[in-house]
């Protein structure tokens, strides 16, 4: 049989409706769920299993890898498929997978006490954003659905969108807005798996498919104003106050109304208590393409484990272990609280015994956002308020490591009161210990109570007079059933008479059949067995009706007591969660602390004045220097507003570089010390990265178009407080078109953004900017070669690289010898061409597309085994604005085999006769091969490069570069 069509097994499945009139009452009832959650797939219970019905059982036997059976009945015959409802959360998580939403309709009544049909009902709809399962969900992490709206604004470039967000485990929500650039690039950093599309809103595509959220389109109606005012006004007074934009505040009403649904259409989720509208520009601002290159939270090479996240994470309970996440997504800008975060971090640092204290007792907590989430919904057990119980026991002890009581001297080194930091004393003040709270806990419930909360055991004796007095009379019922057997023994004479129980009959006396003449009188025949008979007496009777009343009666109180317990320990769901904040917190700066003196992370100087640079002394990757044997430390001096050209061998470290020099500020405002001697670190509004290669072939995009496509965002939204970091730029396509978009946008980046950066490539012609412009300077990798075998420093300093060592590397890689052979011969032989055009010798065309080559330092910036024309003769001062870039694309033209001559106005025309001359070719016949055409020559000198953006530069060179093709 195929399987099923998506569309046919959720809402009502057509096997289904097909026979709608005559369904039973039972599978009536499935097809009425069935046609209320039209998104869903419904699983039905039914005794112990959750099951579905015809296309729906098809699909779920699929999915799950269950048996597909049938039922039968006098209106025919349906396929059927069902999961254990005790072991259910792996299939669902199956199905979840498989991009499914699962409608569980529950029994909501006791069986045994329904007069007819069991009454049942949709109790949660499970989707990837609203899991709030311990089983489905990871530890320590949040899972958001999310919701956008737009303001209706037909100018799309002025329409304000709105976002919120909600993790539905544990009630935090955020709420934003921004153009549909700075929505994206939120959702980018909250990464929801579920996102919910108002009528009206843009279409967002997450940037990763593989790992990005599923978008669908929910009620519309939700995202109207009226609407979602009524909807948020349990969670917040006056609403429409509370948020700037209109499109905020229907964005959080959908987006609410959403996990209501979700969760049973039970009313607003009383544990969401803390809406929190905020501005993405208080923090720092890190897009996908920077998280994804800088490897925060993932790594897609060999050592998948290997993230800064993992380096940083020490934390010891799940509470910390999502704070520290979201502060590594969501950086500080603040100087002041940048500078709180080290204080407390250093002091916790200073203080191994506070520390050990404090990560000894948080590894005994529970997670209490998901537990108090779980009690607010009245879904928590005993076992839950057990937990809560225990975690809360952990606060005074935490309370006292931090005051000192623990070993250290109270006081501190200079006689104040410990913690020494504001910070950490603020934090102590915050932990509630919520004292009546943890005794109502512990007078109510037992010790290890049993998960059913239905069935007795659960409410501590003494706690209710009513409920001891019940289990008394139960418990001397049982005793007096325990010695009633001996009793009738002795009174009967038959030594083999038995008394028990069973569900069906209640208590019996059971009697063979070779006994039966010495059957007493009053005893009356309850059951007929092969080979005895069972007796009750009526003594015995009352007494049963007495224990199972008294039983009965018990666990109904007992579930009773238990409910109020709960719901006052839900009244206190705010101060539950403030103290989980603060748990939180500290687990994270313990986390912090712990990572700066096992790794030797150093406090870094911040410095907020407008004019500060990076100062890095000896800094290292901090996940590199993790995972390598050795790790060579590197300086970083980046005057603020400075490009930094980066040049050297492949393979010697440009990309660890300037990923640690840009996870040196990342760590710093996260809060973190960082891996160095010593830094002093600005505080930047935005990372952004251009690092490595890859594609979007789903999306359509190629390795350069992708490239591209990161570099325009870049190139946009970049200013004086931003870091950039570009690797290799332009290396995707034409050699020609490559180098001039790589130095049109490095001088962008320094004359129009005047942001801080740094520049690698193997464009070696770029690191003349650092004669053209004040802020440009070069650094390179150093390597040394001895008999032919090349030795990377990982070293940086001052200047421009000598060689790539292409081959090189190709041959360090594994490259077949042969092929590693010829390329050397052609290097020598374009090598000697080059020579041989450098002396004069008519041959310019092969001399033309490449420079002289050197053995090491500055003098030897002109070689680039590319074909970079990198000759740097005459005076560098003339080398300035629209001349420089006219000389420069003049070298693109003669590296295609073309000629160009300068105006003779130039002062570089006089000063590079290198430059000037031409080919016997061009002189004979100007359209042959490998000249070009007066116009085109013509073209080249009337450019006004000085009036034109990088953009229009790099048009009017792809349309000089067509024409050259033409004459070609």
């Amino acid at each position: 049989m195929e399987p099923a069509d998506r569309e046919t097994v959720t809402g009502l499945p057509p096997g289904i409706a097909a026979a709608r009139e005559e369904l039973t009452p039972m599978l009536s009832q499935y097809a009425d769920l069935c046609a209320a959650h039209e998104d869903a797939l419904v699983l039905f219970q039914v005794g112990d299993f959750y099951e579905a019905f015809c296309e729906a059982a098809e699909t779920v036997a699929r999915v799950c890898e269950v048996t597909l059976t049938e039922r039968s009945d006098s209106t025919g015959d349906y396929p059927m498929a069902g999961i254990p409802i005790d072991n259910a959360a792996p299939y669902l998580e199956s199905l979840l997978d498989a991009g499914y939403r699962v409608a569980l309709g529950d029994q909501v009544e006791d069986a045994e006490q329904a007069s007819g049909l069991v009454d049942r009902a949709v109790t949660e709809v499970i989707t990837p954003g609203t899991v709030v399962e311990d089983d489905l969900l990871e530890s320590g992490t949040t899972n958001y659905v999310a919701a956008v709206a737009a303001d209706g604004n037909d100018d799309s470039a002025g329409t304000t969108v709105g976002l919120a967000a909600v993790d539905v485990s544990t009630g935090e929500c955020l709420v934003t807005a921004g153009d549909a650039d700075a929505v994206a690039g939120e959702l980018d950093r909250i990464a929801p798996a579920e996102l919910i599309a108002g009528p009206d809103a843009p279409a967002f595509e997450p940037s990763d498919a593989e790992r990005g959220w599923t978008t669908h389109d929910y009620d519309a109606g939700v995202f109207d104003r009226r609407t979602a005012t009524e909807r948020l006004e349990p969670y917040l007074p006056a609403p429409e106050r509370r948020f700037d934009a209109d499109a905020e505040l229907r964005a959080a009403g959908a987006v609410l109304a959403y996990a209501e649904y979700t969760q049973g259409d039970d009313g607003p989720l009383s544990y969401v208590t803390r809406v929190r509208r905020y501005d993405p520009r208080d923090r720092l601002r890190l897009d996908a393409a920077a998280q994804r290159s800088l490897e925060l939270f993932e790594n897609r090479g060999l050592g998948a484990s290997d993230t800064l996240f993992d380096v940083l994470d020490e934390t010891s309970c799940a509470l910390g272990r999502r704070c520290l996440e979201r502060w590594l997504r969501r950086p500080l800008v603040d100087a002041d609280a940048i500078r709180s975060r080290h204080d407390a971090v250093g002091e916790l640092a200073d203080r191994s015994l506070a520390r050990e204290g404090i990560a000894d007792a948080l590894a005994t907590a529970y997670d209490l956002e998901r537990l108090v989430s779980r009690v607010s919904r009245g879904r928590a057990d005993a076992r839950d308020l057990r937990s809560l119980h225990r975690t809360l026991a952990v606060v005074p002890d935490l309370k006292a490591t931090l005051a000192g009581a623990e070993g250290e001297r109270a006081g501190g080194e200079d006689g104040d009161d410990l913690p020494r930091t504001d910070h950490l004393r603020d934090l102590r003040d915050r932990l509630d210990e919520l004292t009546e709270v943890r005794e109502l806990i512990d007078d109510a419930l037992a010790t290890d109570p049993p998960q059913e909360i239905t069935e007795g055991g659960v409410i501590r004796g003494g706690f209710d007079g009513d409920l001891d007095a019940l289990r008394a009379t139960e418990r001397e019922g049982r005793e007096w059933v325990a010695d009633l057997e001996a009793s009738e023994r002795e009174r009967t004479g038959i030594d083999s008479l038995s008394v028990g129980h069973n569900q069906v009959h209640g208590y019996y006396i059971e009697v063979t059949d070779a006994n039966l003449d010495r059957v007493p009188d009053d005893y009356r025949r309850r059951q007929t067995l092969k080979n005895s008979e069972r007796y009750v007496t009526p003594e015995l009777k009352e007494r049963e009706e007495e224990i199972v009343g008294a039983a009965e009666r018990a666990d109904a109180l007992e579930y009773e007591l238990f409910v109020d317990v709960r719901e006052r320990v839900a009244a206190e769901t705010e101060r539950i969660q403030a103290l989980a904040d603060a748990l939180a917190e500290l687990d994270a700066l313990a986390s912090l602390a712990a990572v700066a003196v096992e790794r030797d992370y150093v406090r870094p100087d911040l410095r907020d004045d407008s004019d500060a640079g990076v100062e890095i002394e000896g800094g290292r990757h901090p996940v590199v220097e993790r995972t390598e044997d050795a790790f060579v430390p590197n300086d970083a001096d980046l005057p603020r507003g400075s490009v930094a050209v980066i040049t050297g061998p492949n393979m010697s470290g440009k990309s660890t570089y300037m990923r640690s020099v840009a996870l040196a500020a990342v760590l710093a405002q996260t809060g973190s010390f960082v891996p160095a001697q010593a830094a002093a670190l600005p505080v930047f509004d935005r990372v952004f990265t251009r690092v490595g290669a890859s594609d979007d072939i789903a999306g359509g995009q190629s390795t350069f178009m992708r490239e591209m496509s990161e570099l325009t965002e870049i190139l946009h939204d970049a200013d004086a407080d931003s870091l950039v970091l570009l690797d290799e730029v332009g290396r995707g396509t034409a050699t020609t078109d490559g180098r001039a978009i790589a130095r049109a946008a490095a001088e962008f980046l320094h004359d129009e953004l005047g942001a801080t950066a740094l520049f690698a490539t193997h464009y070696h012609g770029l690191t003349a900017l650092a004669e053209e412009r004040e802020r440009v300077f070069n650094l390179h990798f150093t390597a040394t070669r001895e008999d032919g075998d090349v030795t990377f420093l990982h070293r940086v300093v001052p200047g421009a690289s000598s060689s790539s060592y292409g081959v090189e590397v190709a041959e360090l890689a594994g490259v077949p010898g042969p092929v590693v052979d010829r390329a050397r011969d052609l290097v020598a032989a374009e090598e000697a061409d080059r020579a041989r055009g450098a002396s004069g010798d008519g041959r310019g065309d092969a001399a033309d597309a490449a420079e002289p080559s050197g053995e090491s330092g500055p003098a030897a910036d002109a070689d680039d085994r590319d074909g970079d024309s990198g000759d740097r003769e005459g005076d560098p001062d003339a080398r300035d604005g629209d001349a420089s870039l006219r000389e420069f694309l003049a070298e693109e033209a003669s590296a295609d085999g073309a000629e160009f001559e300068p105006d003779s106005d130039s002062p570089t025309a006089e000063q590079s006769p290198e430059r000037n001359r031409s080919t016997p070719a061009t002189d004979a016949d100007p359209g042959a091969p490998g000249g070009a055409s007066p116009d085109l020559a013509a073209a080249l000198r009337d450019l006004d490069l000085a009036r034109m953006t990088p953009i229009e530069a790099l048009n009017a060179l792809h349309d000089l570069q067509s024409r050259l093709d033409d004459d070609g």
